[in-house]
């Protein structure tokens, strides 16, 4: 695959994970998902509203897109294309739950307005979001949560630890992880729209 010089060194970096992948290299893929899950989901979240259907549909952006990886081209990022696909899939999600017109008027509004940020020369959004500012922003939403919740939420998404690994950490099932990560994740997300709104 050649690699297109213009590419940030992440993005080369995804290039030779997507090498890897396209061969069948399992790793590969999990290093692609960790990389890109939660941002993906936080972009679901904000269109959505909901955080279910923003794990489901960040698990069908990834199933897509494995699916499909061998018609990646390195023209731009590997994350600008997951994006894309995450975003045009959560749009037909949305378009199918809501049919009434004036909410696919606003998804269309929405999806124009997001392919016009995928097509600017701006950085891309895994750039954007990840900056000292969001990071900061992040935390300080984060500190609102119990401790319980800000304490996993730091294991999993600061420390980069497996799910085993905090049960280990906190001595609970692997089960439990997950669903008072879900939990934590809602809680962020309520917090998060109600101190944008003042």
């Amino acid at each position: 695959m050649e690699v297109n010089d213009a590419l940030s060194d992440k993005a080369k970096k995804d290039l030779l994970l997507v090498a890897r992948a396209r061969r069948g290299d399992g790793k590969a893929y999990a290093a692609l998902m960790n990389r890109y899950r939660d941002t993906i989901y936080f972009l679901m979240l904000r269109m959505t509203g909901n955080a279910s259907d923003a794990e489901d549909l960040t698990i069908e952006a990834f199933g897509k897109a494995f699916r499909s990886i061998d018609t990646y081209t390195p023209d731009f990022a590997f994350s600008t294309w997951l994006f894309r696909i995450a975003t045009n899939n959560c749009i037909d999600f949305i378009r199918k739950k809501r049919m009434s017109p004036s909410a696919l008027d606003q998804q269309q509004d929405d999806e124009e307005e997001i392919t016009a940020s995928l097509q600017s020369d701006l950085p891309g959004p895994d750039e954007i979001m990840i900056n000292d500012q969001k990071v900061k922003r992040l935390r300080e939403v984060i500190e609102q949560l119990k401790p319980i919740y800000r304490d996993l939420i730091e294991l999993r998404y600061f420390r980069e630890f497996s799910y085993e690994e905090i049960a280990a950490e906190m001595n609970i099932p692997v089960g439990t992880v997950k669903a008072r990560l879900n939990r934590a994740k809602g809680l962020l997300y309520e917090i998060y729209l109600k101190t944008e709104k003042r």
